[in-house]
């Protein structure tokens, strides 16, 4: 094997370029060459790839996992909501988040009872 001699500089486009093409590395390697070279993604509103890939049972299987995942998120935090803080904190809590004005609206008003 012969050594080669010189030297040649890679741009971010190239880089970039190649990477696009490429379907033999893995997503570790992609994103030490991304962060080596400074290759961005290719696009912000690119869909990401399918954990699936072309496999139909699987694809299935996958959102079953994500359907229950999600339900037992919502039940969750719907949980510790209501279960967390009583009806009159949660009403406090929303009127501080609020701007001044309705602040000070909402305290004449119940003054007036």
């Amino acid at each position: 094997m012969e050594r080669k001699v010189g030297s040649s500089t890679v741009t971010t486009k190239e880089v970039k370029a190649a990477l696009e093409k490429a379907r033999t590395l893995t997503s570790e390697e992609e994103k030490v060459l991304r962060m080596r070279h400074g290759a961005g993604a290719p696009s912000t509103s690119a869909p990401l790839p399918r954990a699936a890939g072309n496999n139909e049972e699987l694809a299935d299987e996958l959102l079953v996992i994500e359907m229950q995942l999600m339900k037992a998120m919502r039940e969750r935090t719907g949980q510790t909501k209501t279960a967390s803080k009583p009806k009159a904190t949660a009403a406090r809590t929303s009127e501080k988040s609020g701007n001044a004005a309705k602040d000070k609206i909402v305290r004449a008003l119940r003054k007036k009872k």
